[in-house]
């Protein structure tokens, strides 16, 4: 009987270790100057030096991941890259008020304003992830000045750089409570401390009871302040299916930790919902962005497929098949397993392709940029070995 996760688990290690890790480990330092460079041509080349913070600090993260896992070689020079990738980030990234510039410019120099409060999430998890890593204090440290920092700002997140003036519909946005359901995970995990456990319970309230809507079978990107959805505007009925299935793992994830099983079950079938919402019934894969109603959506790319949605409904339909047992999310994760590897994958380069058309076909080279980094890929490769053995090993003792 063929030992069909035992060659998944095979399949995923070689991808990371054979093909992600070396691309970035290669490409990615920039030797002159410190820090990182993201904008990489297909064959790793740089053709842009600007450092986005939020980027930067996720390399930050995975390199300490990595250090800590059992995969890759060279385990020493992944310390030492996070390392001296924190410490340039915190030299020059860092904003009189402990908040983090959106970018900087090739010499190190704050370029673009700290308008983005993901560059403070992303800083939280890197430097957590560095504490995890070496029990240093000083990671510790600004983990948590990062994180408070971010908790803050969610109200405001862009504070004296937001465009809207007063005749804009406020909204409240699904992407800041959804990273905080994970990131309170991660700082749990990393500095072992229940300090967030009401800021992280609170945002996947805010997911499961505000954002998901079971009557649409979706979560919106945008609701308005008292939790009700705003059919007559585009902002209003936009969908991102790929936040809504990364934000599914995040919730099983902290609902298995709190042994929460109905929450477990709740999130599965979201999960089932919103893998039937994206998906693309003609050419395959999951859609971009979507309109709740149908109607012509503002962005012109909404109907590309983009690698990290991807990566997040793999991860999705694999917690949920371990958690829940239930067949139809294995032949998820097939499916999408299938269609990724086959239109993402660069065998000859290594890496992913992030952006293609709807069809599948790349429509950038990029394997890095101002929105893709070492980041979505390596983690879901990383987790979903993760979740792939705990799979194999429960079904193997039945």
């Amino acid at each position: 009987m063929a030992d069909f996760w035992g060659e998944e688990i095979e399949k995923y290690r070689r991808e990371l270790e054979n093909s992600v890790i070396p691309f970035w480990a290669s490409h990615c330092l920039d030797r002159e100057v410190g820090g990182f460079f993201t904008c990489l041509d297909r064959d790793g080349s740089v053709y842009d030096k600007t450092k986005y913070l939020w980027m930067q600090w996720r390399i930050v993260y995975l390199f300490a991941e990595l250090y800590r896992s059992e995969y890759g070689e060279d385990k020493q020079s992944y310390l030492t890259i996070a390392r001296d990738g924190f410490d340039f980030l915190t030299t020059h990234g860092r904003a009189p008020d402990g908040s983090y510039y959106f970018s900087l410019n090739g010499r190190g120099e704050p370029a673009t304003a700290p308008f983005s409060i993901f560059s403070n999430c992303f800083a939280a998890m890197g430097a957590a992830a560095l504490y995890r890593a070496t029990g240093e204090k000083r990671y510790r440290d600004e983990a948590e000045s990062a994180m408070r920092i971010y908790i803050d700002l969610i109200p405001n997140p862009k504070r004296q750089w937001e465009k809207a003036l007063p005749g804009k519909t406020k909204y409240l946005s699904f992407g800041s409570y959804m990273i905080l359901a994970n990131l309170g995970c991660v700082m749990a995990d990393c500095l072992q401390t229940d300090r967030y456990e009401k800021e992280s319970r609170e945002a996947i309230d805010f997911v499961m009871d505000k954002f998901w809507k079971p009557q649409y079978g979706a979560i919106f990107e945008n609701i308005l302040p008292d939790g009700s959805v705003d059919l007559e505007s585009s902002e209003g009925r936009h969908l991102n299916p790929g936040h809504g299935l990364e934000s599914m793992w995040f919730v099983m994830n902290y609902a298995e930790k709190h042994n929460d099983r109905a929450l477990i079950e709740r999130a599965a079938e979201c999960t089932e919902a919103l893998l039937k919402l994206g998906s693309d019934p003609e050419y395959g894969g999951i859609y971009y962005f979507m309109d709740v109603l149908g109607k012509p959506h503002m962005e012109l790319q909404y109907d590309m497929k983009l690698w990290w949605p991807h990566c997040e409904a793999i991860l999705a339909s694999l917690y949920a098949y371990r958690l829940t047992g239930r067949v139809q999310f294995k032949e998820w994760f097939e499916k999408l397993d299938r269609w990724s590897f086959q239109h993402f994958a660069d065998p000859e380069y290594g890496e992913w392709f992030g952006y293609l058309n709807r069809r599948g076909e790349v429509t950038h080279t990029l394997k890095g940029g101002k929105w893709k980094t070492m980041f979505h890929l390596p983690r879901m490769l990383l987790v979903a070995l993760e979740q792939m053995k705990q799979i194999r090993e429960m079904e193997l003792g039945k």
